[in-house]
């Protein structure tokens, strides 16, 4: 059963920002056929969108496990579950950032969330994955 689940879409802004595709295109390809510019521009376009969205990692919380992206966590190994907001969360991606920890960042999610790894085995010491609601991923977690 999935307890919580979040996909980190990009930000409208940056789905508008992708249009400026469409000009470095056209600048390119005009000289060359006007039909061709505009099937590259219109192409180059698409193309972008499919592939903000395609890369557009989800969080997911189960009974079993814990999801970021591809990357798969038994939930027996989820130890400490820690939320940071606002500055933290920006100090916790930076200068407190251990070199082991895996994690998955976007930069326009600003909070993040800290998971222990409790697995002997195991070198990474915690992962460290941006959320919207950090909050709402430790309850599940803890649940």
């Amino acid at each position: 059963m999935t307890l919580y689940r979040e996909r980190l879409w990009a930000p409208p802004s940056l789905y508008l920002a992708t249009a400026l595709v469409i000009p470095a295109s056209l600048l390119v390809f005009l000289p060359i056929s006007i039909v061709t510019g505009i099937i590259v521009a219109a192409a180059m376009e698409v193309g972008v969108l499919v592939l903000l969205w395609a890369v557009a990692p989800v969080i997911e919380v189960t009974d079993t496990e814990f999801r970021a992206g591809r990357a798969h966590l038994p939930r027996a190994a989820v130890g400490e579950v820690v939320p940071f907001h606002g500055a933290e969360a920006t100090t916790q991606r930076g200068p407190k950032l251990d070199a082991r920890a895996w994690t998955l960042f976007r930069g326009y999610v600003r909070p993040v969330v800290r998971v222990e790894v409790r697995d002997d085995a195991d070198p990474t010491p915690y992962w460290l994955v941006s959320v919207r609601d950090p909050d709402k991923v430790v309850d599940a977690l803890r649940s």
